[in-house]
């Protein structure tokens, strides 16, 4: 198992877990495995609002120096933007610094190859492997050799003037409510859909540094509900910390999960004829209300484990351009290499302005069924035993004779933090959540 990279990267407490140490350490192996071999390479780093940021970056990029690399600082940018920023300067690698959605003590460091995909596993064992053994890369340039940073002023401006070139439509008769998530698309996100000419009304979008993800953003949903019903939006947007995910509301305040926006958005695809083999690509926690929508219209869904680098190996392969996640991580592979928030509502709101439709009408072709999920805390050296304990299987077994088929269970640990999720989709919500709630409490008592 290893000890360093979960699923998007490495994450953790800042100065506890993620320390200066293990940022300058990333940035050193890293900057130097991805980068072996070139005449005067350059990397990509950006990141999130939260406090620790300055203190991470500024260890990773003296790492990166120190072995000869240049760095480009791009500053608070999203996630997608620094996937992008690295096809488009041309850079060896890009780095983000970000927890996403989690609160503000946490923070993590996520690297991107030169095309803008997050690493292999292969590459991260590797990285991983020279930091936990010490191993020593002999690389220490001198004079002119060493690495130099530079503050790219033009980043933000590059990013959206990039969004724009994805769509055709501009926005103006649209009403739009945002909740920026007082995250790292605080400026992205207002600048560029008031450009488009949409009528924009922000909140959370004033950033101090420990405020991210604070009651609001995209776990927390309802706040852009309430603006949208305050204010009579025609759609509202809701962010997380990096925004390389979104959240929809529609204009009756109704959240419109990534489930939705997938199945709006591949049948739109399909009736442009743009949609490769007629198929999206979700995951297991995709609900099967998405595959109902999409059978009924001749779509296929394929599904992967969960993580959108999943997700996105799937759509390499075989050149699918749609794919995502129930939790809002949407990738168009026409545009760009992860998932992309902002990008995401540009879509979206291009389908509602073009078809001349209300959301809620739009989002009315897929019927969810009722799904809930309850996160188990667990030791976090124990959160994979669900699958070897003989109480926690047979319990789990149980309720999969009782729901015949009608309702299905699925059980993950979670790649960054010790938990241990568990999911149970039904026909009746009162029923499943009563039941979420007693297997998740069992596996709290057996792997604690």
């Amino acid at each position: 198992m290893r000890q360093l990279f979960g699923t998007d990267g490495v994450r953790g407490i800042a100065n506890k877990d993620l320390t200066v140490d293990l940022a300058y350490k990333l940035g050193r192996i890293g900057g130097y495995l991805l980068t072996k071999g070139k005449n005067r390479p350059k990397i990509v780093v950006g990141m999130d609002t939260r406090i620790s940021g300055d203190m991470l970056e500024s260890a990773l990029v003296s790492g990166m120096c120190s072995v000869g690399v240049d760095v480009l600082s791009v500053g608070v940018l999203p996630t997608p933007a620094v996937a992008h920023l690295t096809r488009k300067y041309d850079a060896d690698a890009g780095v983000m610094i970000s927890a996403s959605h989690n609160p503000v003590e946490y923070n993590g460091i996520k690297f991107f190859n030169s095309e803008g995909y997050k690493l292999t596993d292969k590459i991260e064992n590797e990285i991983e492997d020279y930091i936990l053994n010490e191993k020593d890369i002999s690389q220490y340039p001198i004079g002119e050799k060493v690495g130099k940073k530079t503050i790219v002023l033009d980043a933000l401006n590059d990013y959206t003037e990039f969004l724009k070139t994805t769509i055709n439509t501009r926005f103006d008769g649209l009403k739009i409510a945002i909740d920026c998530g007082n995250g790292a698309v605080y400026e992205a996100a207002p600048a560029l859909l008031k450009e488009l000419g949409a009528d924009v009304h922000v909140i959370h979008n004033n950033p101090n540094g420990i405020n991210i993800n604070v009651k609001c953003g995209s776990t927390k949903p309802e706040e852009v509900q309430r603006l949208v019903k305050e204010i009579g939006a025609d759609i509202g947007f809701s962010f997380d910390g990096d925004a390389d995910r979104l959240i929809a509301v529609d204009e009756k305040g109704q959240i419109v999960s990534g489930d939705h926006i997938m199945a709006i958005c591949g049948v739109n695809l399909q009736n442009k004829g743009l949609l490769t083999n007629n198929t999206v690509v979700g995951t297991v926690m995709s609900n099967m209300g998405l595959d109902i929508c999409l059978n009924d219209r001749d779509i296929e869904l394929i599904k992967t484990k969960v993580g959108d680098r999943y997700v996105l190996e799937e759509m390499v392969k075989k050149n699918y351009k749609l794919g995502g996640e129930q939790s809002g991580h949407i990738i168009f592979l026409d545009y760009n290499t992860t998932g992309d928030g902002l990008l995401t509502a540009l879509q979206l709101a291009t389908v509602v302005k073009e078809n001349n439709k209300n959301l809620s009408e739009l989002a009315g072709i897929m019927r969810s069924l009722p799904q809930v999920l309850v996160n188990a805390k667990v030791d976090n050296s124990k959160k994979n035993n669900y699958l070897e304990d003989e109480i926690i299987k047979a319990e789990i077994s149980n309720l999969e004779e009782r729901f015949h088929g009608e309702g299905r269970i699925l059980i993950r640990p979670s790649g960054t933090e010790p938990l241990v999720r568990v999911m149970i989709e039904g026909k009746d919500e009162k029923e499943i959540k009563i039941i979420a709630e007693k297997l998740a409490k069992l596996i709290e008592n057996r792997l604690q």
